[in-house]
C-alpha cells in the first residue's frame, strides 16, 4: 500500500532524511517514532505530496508520489500537526468546503459528513465555530477531515501532541477503530502513542532508519537473548541448580523475594522458548511455582537505545537498511 524507496531530503547542506525506505501493507497501522528533528515531519510531507524528494521514491496506493502526485493525494488523507482548520466556520461547513475540494459526489457528501462525525463524535460540535472548540475536538475534526473522502492511505502526525489525558485516549481509541479499513502511518516522539495504537515500529533517527519491525522482534534483535521470569516457592540454590540444567538456559539469576517466594530472571537461547520445560522442572520438583511470564526491553528502552547510538558507527549503519527491508518481508 505504502513503499518508501531510499527517499532522500535535502535542504542545502542539510540532509534532513537520508536514504529511508520502508512498506506498509494494507490495513495496517505503523508507527514512524523517533525524536524530534529526526525527520518524521519531512517524510510525511514526502508522502504526502507537501514536498518534492531530493532523491529516492515512493508509491502511495500504487502511485508514485513524483508521477502521479494528484492521484497520489486523491487517495490519502492527511493530519499535520497543526490541523488546517479555519476558525471562523462552524465544523459542518468545513468538512462541507473539504469534502467538495477533496472530490466527494454532492449527492454522498451530507451522508458522509454524517459518517465522519459519527466516528470522530463531533455529532454535537457540527453547528459550533471551529475557534470555540476545545484543543480535543479541533483534533477530532481534523482527523474527520482526512478521512471525509475515506481515503485508502490516513497519514497522521503527531495527532495527540497538546491534548489533555481524556482527549488522547479518547483520539488513540479513534485511531484504533480506524485500522483495517484505512491504511494508517502515525508519526509522534510519545512512545506510548505506539504501543498503544501501533502493531509495528520504524524508527527514525538522525534522518535514517535506525530499525524497523514489530515491539517484539526490536526488542529480541537488541537484546540477543530471551527472557523469562520465574516466581517459585522453594530451596533458592536448589532452584537455580535446577533450572540452569534446562535445556537452552544460559543463566538464571535470582531478582527479588517476598517471604519464601522467589522471582528468578532466566536467559535463554535467542529464539529458544523455554517456558514449557522451565514449568516441568518446577512441577517435578514438587516446588510451588506462581508466575512464569516472557520479560524483555521496555518500548521506551528500546527507543533510548536505537535514538542515542552514533548512526556513523559501521556496525549499526550497515544493520539499519537490512531491518528496514524486513519490514516488507515480515509485514
Amino acid at each position: 500500500m505504502i513503499q518508501v524507496e531510499h527517499l532522500t531530503k535535502r535542504y542545502g547542506p542539510t540532509l534532513a532524511v537520508s536514504d529511508v525506505s520502508f512498506e506498509v501493507q494494507k490495513g495496517e497501522v505503523l508507527g514512524f517514532l523517533g525524536p524530534n528533528g529526526a525527520g518524521k515531519t519531512t517524510t510525511m510531507r514526502i508522502l504526502t505530496g507537501f514536498l518534492p524528494p531530493t532523491d529516492g521514491r515512493a508509491r502511495v496506493a500504487g502511485y508514485d508520489i513524483s508521477e502521479s502526485p494528484i492521484e497520489a493525494k486523491k487517495r490519502t488523507g492527511y493530519l499535520p500537526e497543526n490541523p488546517p482548520l479555519y476558525p471562523e466556520m462552524t465544523a459542518r461547513e468545513y468538512l462541507a468546503f473539504v469534502g467538495k475540494i477533496k472530490g466527494v459526489p454532492r449527492r454522498d457528501l451530507k451522508a458522509r459528513m454524517g459518517e465522519v462525525a459519527e466516528k470522530c463524535a463531533i455529532e454535537d460540535v457540527l453547528h459550533r465555530p471551529i475557534g470555540k472548540l476545545s484543543k480535543g475536538y479541533r483534533q477530532r475534526v481534523g482527523i474527520a477531515q482526512a478521512i471525509i473522502h475515506n481515503p485508502e492511505v490516513l497519514i497522521l502526525d503527531e495527532p495527540t501532541a497538546g491534548l489533555d489525558p481524556k482527549q488522547i485516549i479518547e483520539t488513540r481509541q479513534l485511531i484504533r477503530s480506524l485500522a483495517g479499513q484505512h491504511t494508517v502511518i502515525l508519526s509522534t516522539h510519545i512512545l506510548p502513542e505506539v504501543s498503544k495504537t501501533c502493531n509495528r515500529v520504524v524508527v527514525i533517527n538522525q534522518g535514517k532508519v535506525a530499525a524497523a519491525g514489530a515491539p517484539d522482534e526490536l526488542n529480541l534483535r537488541l537484546q540477543g537473548f530471551e527472557t523469562v521470569l520465574v516466581t517459585v516457592e522453594g530451596p533458592a540454590a536448589e532452584i537455580i541448580d535446577r533450572l540452569q540444567r534446562v535445556a537452552g538456559v544460559n543463566l538464571v539469576e535470582p531478582r527479588e523475594s517476598a517471604g519464601a517466594r522467589m522471582t528468578f530472571e532466566i536467559h535463554a537461547e535467542k529464539g529458544n522458548d523455554v517456558r514449557a520445560e522451565l514449568a516441568r522442572a518446577i512441577v517435578e520438583s514438587q516446588w510451588n511455582l506462581y508466575e512464569l511470564k516472557t520479560s524483555g526491553m521496555s518500548l521506551e528502552d528500546i527507543f533510548l537505545k536505537l535514538t542515542t547510538r552514533d548512526l556513523s558507527e559501521e556496525p549499526d549503519s550497515a544493520a539499519a537498511p537490512d531491518l528496514g527491508q524486513q519490514l516488507a518481508g515480515e509485514a
